[in-house]
């Protein structure tokens, strides 16, 4: 076997690894990246680029739809919108991926990488030897349920639905959550009758109410029937035809169905029992990113393999904070992970952003709701102002603002409503800065534009 000698050795090439390796790079160390799949990772090739090219021109025509004296057609052309979404994919080449990888100096190693020892790390016939870490970055898998005859029939996952050339005339979505929404919306948009099924009363059971509900209505404007409080009894398929009997009564024919009923952390076959873990759990880590439990020092993990705010743009964040402290570690400094410092994913726990990219968009930072026994204090107001009237003709959309009362800061902001993402960064700005209310009152929004909300939700909490 060769033997392989590495400041840090990084498992997984996604875009969580790519900067944990980036940044120990950065600081003076040396860094080799394992990727058994895809350099880039899901984020790159079957995540969040392909779902929002798919996704992207249909809202651009419902859009075009709201406002008069724009000549719209009626339809998207499937086939550009596969081809443009390809383009993102890079045709699920990876070549750019290696090549961005070597030039910021990292060693890219493909193939499956397992923990045989203490800061070591097996590929194939390689064993890489870590000098200081070893760093877990795979991500998280499809979750499958537990239904009869689901063994049996031919299933999309999140994977298949981004890749997917060709609109199938029936597509079943099992889930409610982000991907069952956003598949369910593009598909439809793209020429689909879509049947989505879910399990409570209205899609997103994570964000406030009137959230899931402005997304089921916009669900059912695209022509999806959106099945409630039910669930998958039981699948067949006969003839290429799936059949799904409903909880409760009922069932849904499809060509193609999508299960989208979440996903959890990639460690199946790791070889964590070499540091006193067990594969097929998450990562517990600290706030430096130092895995919980294992002697040494040794072993580091970011991105969904934690279970902690399992989004791309979340696990990148933790993977700067990780390769930073693991190269300020390797120099002799003593690292306490305070609270926002360089070395602490704070965020984590108090600002974590999401957009859902349905039509309408659903934008959310922090706190959703108040919480029992809090001095927090709730603001509900529909989105109507200058900006929203000239933005679309019959613009809807809500926002919630959640406010500590003592410290009289924002703690949480969800807006639901057409291209609500971009007012998500000033909201996300606001509770990591916890920006006093009596000083945002300063932020004059410009006038007219859909950011006018601000000045009304301060009115409406009483400045």
């Amino acid at each position: 076997m060769a033997d392989n000698g590495y400041d840090v050795v990084v498992i997984g090439g996604g875009p969580v690894g790519e900067n944990v390796a980036a940044r120990a790079v950065r600081g003076g160390l040396t860094a080799a990246l394992v990727e058994s799949e895809r350099f880039g990772g899901e984020c790159s090739y079957w995540a969040c680029m392909p779902s929002k090219a798919l996704l992207r021109p249909g809202i651009a025509l419902a859009a075009a739809h709201r406002l008069p004296g724009v000549p719209a057609g009626d339809r998207v052309d499937p086939a550009a919108v596969f081809a443009r979404r390809d383009s993102f994919t890079s045709h699920w080449d990876d070549a750019g991926q290696v090549s961005w990888a070597e030039g910021a100096g990292i060693v890219a190693v493909r193939g499956v990488g397992r923990i045989t020892g203490e800061r070591e790390v097996t590929v194939g016939d390689q064993v890489l030897r870590a000098r200081h870490a070893v760093v877990v970055c795979t991500g998280s898998v499809p979750r499958t349920p537990d239904i009869p005859g689901i063994a049996d029939v031919r299933t999309w996952g999140s994977r298949e639905a981004t890749s997917a050339s060709e609109v199938p005339g029936r597509l079943a979505v099992l889930g409610g959550g982000v991907v069952g929404v956003e598949m369910a919306q593009a598909f439809a948009k793209l020429g689909s009758r879509v049947d989505l099924i879910i399990t409570g009363e209205r899609p997103l059971p994570r964000y406030p109410e009137f959230a899931g509900d402005l997304v089921a209505e916009g669900l059912r404007a695209d022509g999806v029937q959106v099945h409630v409080n039910t669930g998958a009894e039981r699948v067949s398929e006969k003839d290429g035809v799936i059949r799904i009997e409903l909880t409760g009564g009922g069932e849904v024919l499809a060509d193609e169905f999508l299960v989208a009923t979440g996903r959890r952390p990639a460690t199946d076959g790791l070889g964590l029992a070499v540091a006193g873990l067990r594969d097929g759990d998450a990562l517990a880590v600290d706030d430096s990113g130092l895995a919980s439990g294992v002697d040494g020092g040794w072993l580091y993990a970011a991105g969904d393999v934690t279970g902690r705010a399992p989004l791309t743009h979340q696990g990148k964040y933790q993977a700067r904070v990780v390769g930073d402290v693991i190269a300020a570690r390797a120099k002799g400094e003593r690292i306490e992970p305070e609270p926002w410092s360089a070395y602490a994913t704070t965020a984590d726990h108090t600002a974590v952003p999401q957009v859902v990219f349905t039509d309408p968009e659903v934008a959310s930072v922090g706190l959703t709701g108040a919480e029992d026994g809090e001095p927090h204090r709730v603001v509900d107001l529909d989105i109507a102002v200058a900006g929203s009237s000239l933005h679309a003709d019959g613009y809807e959309g809500k926002v919630r603002m959640v406010v500590d009362t003592e410290r009289e800061v924002i703690l949480g902001v969800t807006f639901a409503g057409p291209d609500v993402a971009e007012l998500l960064h000033a909201a996300t700005i606001a509770v990591v800065g916890e920006v006093p209310l009596k000083r945002l009152w300063h932020a004059v929004p410009a006038y007219p534009t859909i950011s006018e909300i601000w000045l009304r939700l301060l009115e409406e909490y009483g400045l």
